[in-house]
């Protein structure tokens, strides 16, 4: 074990302290009112709900890449292809809760992001860390992410919301991936993809949290239809690497050399 791995360690033990030693944080009601409540071909809050749409196709298009591979490994294809399937399913759950807004339809919204978030954080933790922790983690950190959503709606029926856990499982990968990618080896491309995911996604975040300011500008678009947009784009990078890099049944990719120089 080295510094790097030391360090990673450290920040994981301590964010998850850090969570638990605020009060439980129940779910704002205000959470499920959108500044752009319009009709769109007869679907409430129509623009909200369809701007899920480019999550479907993005999380199509990834597994597409995947299944063409002839003697497809377990990595990349386990890992990616789960991330892929979360990032499909959040399109349609998204879109669900959208359609009616509230903790009932929320749950079929946070649950497929739980998967996404848990395979992509193993992914780049086997690709850059450990292949085999990173692989034998994935089903921890996907399971870990579902109970979270449905610790959270149970503790909000009982009337002591607890937002804690699943705040960790959305925000832990948002820390813990720029981490790997810069502290451990990777090759160039590897890293100019993540580094674009991060860079869109926090876009993303930005357009949420301005979400009625921006509709307020001249009410064509609000902040979170922009942040369903750019949070789909952002994962445009990852389809183009798995695109033009192929890897072994050993698990290596075609940028092993540059791995294996790096390391030494």
């Amino acid at each position: 074990m080295n510094r790097r791995d030391l360090i990673l360690i450290g920040v994981t033990v301590v964010s998850i302290l850090a969570i638990f030693l605020v009060p439980p944080i129940p779910q704002p009601e205000a959470y499920h009112h959108f500044a752009d409540t319009r009709m769109l071909a007869g679907t409430p809050n129509g623009l909200n709900v369809w701007s899920n749409l480019p999550f479907v196709l993005v999380g199509l298009l990834g597994m597409r890449i995947l299944s063409k591979r002839k003697h497809p490994p377990l990595f990349p294809v386990l890992p990616y292809g789960l991330f892929f399937a979360g990032l499909l399913l959040t399109g349609l759950g998204s879109g669900y809760y959208h359609w009616a807004p509230s903790n009932k339809t929320l749950i079929w919204d946070r649950l497929p992001m739980t998967i996404a978030f848990g395979s992509l954080c193993s992914a780049i933790l086997a690709q850059l860390v450990n292949r085999k922790l990173g692989m034998y983690l994935l089903f921890p950190f996907i399971l870990l992410g579902i109970g979270s959503v449905f610790y959270w709606y149970w503790s909000e029926i009982q009337g002591r919301g607890d937002l804690r856990p699943y705040a960790w499982v959305q925000f832990y990968p948002m820390l813990a991936i720029p981490l790997m990618v810069f502290m451990y080896p990777a090759a160039k491309s590897f890293r100019k993809a993540i580094i674009s995911v991060i860079a869109l996604y926090a876009l993303a975040k930005v357009f949420e949290g301005a979400d009625g300011g921006i509709f307020r500008l001249g009410q064509i678009v609000s902040g979170h239809t922009l942040k369903h947009l750019a949070a789909a784009v952002s994962i445009l990078p990852i389809t183009g690497y798995l695109r033009q890099h192929t890897f072994s049944l050993r698990g290596t990719s075609s940028e092993t050399k540059v791995f294996r120089k790096i390391r030494t």
